[in-house]
């Protein structure tokens, strides 16, 4: 048993920091952990994706999308927030992104095949990796204000970054501009992804949005990139998405 009757105050402190060193790490392991988890819910039935409104979106938690790629908080009106669920049949994704000021979208849209450049406007992203063995291959979803999207396969080699132009996923899309946001949402089936999750499974990605355009171009993230310049493709920073029932 140990004795501290006589001790020193200032070596009695010096103990106590020293025995609660592994309570510290624990705490911080775990709020690491929360702040890099996302929960997605599963639900029993599907429901068409243009219901943006549908009931089963109020069992996701909000993920806040609010930091740039730097780790900087952004304007609030830059802000966006997403709900994911997940179905025996496929993934749902939600985005509501705050706006103050014009979108930089097209006009008109094309809304029948995926828009190349997409990235260059408003938009809201999602990066899934289902094989969290292999975080660098990966497929890229959009979604913009008007309607209009775009899929990609992606592979992060060491000394390039190779995408897959011609990848189909089949995605169901849809959005609606708001007097003060933007509500867009996506449906991809699991066939899409090459794999189907079962309770318990953590895939790997990140969650983004682009703004603006010129110099005040605004690049959020909902785990920061960290990089010198605006990059999102950075594999090694996904956080983990937890299939939960």
């Amino acid at each position: 048993m140990l004795n501290i009757d006589g001790m020193k105050p200032s070596r009695l402190i010096l103990l106590l920091l020293i025995l609660s060193i592994p309570y510290i790490w624990v705490i911080a392991q775990n709020k690491m952990t929360k702040n890099t988890r996302l929960k997605i819910i599963h639900i029993e039935k599907d429901f068409p994706i243009i219901d943006l409104r549908n009931e089963k979106w109020a069992s996701a938690k909000d993920v806040s999308i609010q930091k740039y790629w730097s780790g900087e908080e952004a304007p609030e009106g830059r802000h966006a927030k997403a709900r994911l669920l997940w179905s025996n049949a496929a993934i749902y994704i939600r985005f509501e992104a705050n706006r103050d000021g014009p979108l930089v979208v097209s006009d008109p849209p094309n809304l029948t095949s995926k828009t190349l450049g997409l990235w260059d406007r408003d938009v809201c992203e999602i990066f899934i990796a289902p094989d969290k063995d292999k975080r660098n291959k990966y497929f890229e979803f959009e979604i913009a204000p008007n309607g209009e999207w775009v899929d990609l396969g992606i592979e992060v080699l060491p000394a390039k970054r190779e995408t897959d132009w011609d990848y189909n996923s089949g995605m169901e899309s849809k959005a609606v501009i708001e007097d003060k946001n933007v509500v867009m949402a996506i449906r991809i089936a699991w066939k899409a992804l090459g794999n189907t999750p079962k309770a318990g499974d953590i895939w790997l990605g990140n969650l983004f949005r682009c703004v603006g355009r010129g110099p005040a171009r605004g690049y959020l993230s909902w785990q920061p990139t960290m990089t010198e310049k605006p990059v999102f493709h950075v594999p090694e920073k996904f956080g983990e998405f937890e299939f939960i029932k």
